[in-house]
């Protein structure tokens, strides 16, 4: 959301077109948010894998964005009707990852938040360069090595993805709904989170 504030401030300055798609991804993205916590409580309460059934629609979410992309695209026009159907389906997908980070994997590094993984890994390096405590350096060092994991496969991952989409074009969203249909079928995924 953060990116898409930005872009929609430099929208509305230089006048290029994709003003309605950005303003109505903010109130979809909350609203689907809204409906994971809603649809993941509602799930656990009935002893159901309220974390696989999530990632299963973030992955259908995908296809839908991955299918409308590479059947509708490229779009000239960001705020077409046929780009705002495929862009909704990828901010849908976008915010169940987001809500399934917050709620059932709240004890690993964000995968969507790299500029608090990266500020946290920084504090984290010049506090164990600094002289702390051996207790917390352990906890700091633990950290650490977790941030810069989570850091590093997000780069590599954003370097891949490019590289895919300049030889693939849209077919490269195809990658993630991969990835995606893996970990719903990983077993043992609701006890990992």
């Amino acid at each position: 959301m953060t990116g898409n504030f930005v872009t929609l401030g430099a929208t509305l300055i230089s006048g290029t077109h994709g003003v309605l798609a950005k303003v109505l991804a903010l109130p979809e993205f909350i609203a689907v948010v809204a409906l994971a916590r809603v649809v993941g409580v509602a799930l656990a309460s009935r002893q159901m894998p309220a974390l696989r059934v999530l990632v299963c629609a973030k992955v259908l979410l995908l296809l839908v964005f991955f299918g409308l992309a590479v059947t509708l695209g490229p779009f000239a026009d960001s705020d077409a009707p046929s780009a705002l159907l495929a862009g909704f389906a990828g901010i849908a997908a976008m915010a169940l990852q987001n809500a399934i980070q917050r709620v059932h994997l709240s004890k690993l590094p964000p995968s969507t938040l790299m500029t608090g993984n990266t500020t946290q890994a920084v504090l984290d390096a010049v506090d164990l360069w600094r002289d702390v405590d051996p207790g917390e350096a352990a906890a700091l060092r633990a950290r650490f090595g977790r941030m810069l994991r989570s850091i590093l496969w997000f780069a590599a991952g954003c370097a891949g993805a490019a590289s895919l989409y300049r030889w693939t074009g849209f077919w490269s969203l195809a990658m993630p709904a991969v990835v995606g249909v893996a970990t719903a079928l990983t077993p043992g995924l609701e006890e990992s989170s």
